[in-house]
């Protein structure tokens, strides 16, 4: 999943150098919460127009978290 979201990213900065995930362990509730850190030039870019590419990057992650029975959430810090 981890490689998934840089992929995705990474067709969307400029700094590709700068893209990095860090991954927590499952809360109590078995949510595992991907922290998605870019540059700061980039983060209009990963977060679009009123939110909608992060909304479209959250819905593919956890579509493909689906297929794997994990329940995942991603933080754009």
């Amino acid at each position: 999943m981890k490689e998934l979201l840089i992929s995705i990213v990474n067709g969307l900065v400029e700094n590709k150098d700068a893209v990095s995930v860090d991954v927590d362990e499952p809360n109590e509730e078995g949510v595992v919460v991907y922290h998605l850190h870019v540059a700061p030039d980039d983060m209009g870019r990963v977060i679009g127009k009123q939110g909608r590419i992060a909304k479209a990057i959250r819905t593919v992650m956890r579509a493909g978290a689906g297929r794997i029975d994990q329940k995942i959430m991603v933080e754009i810090d």
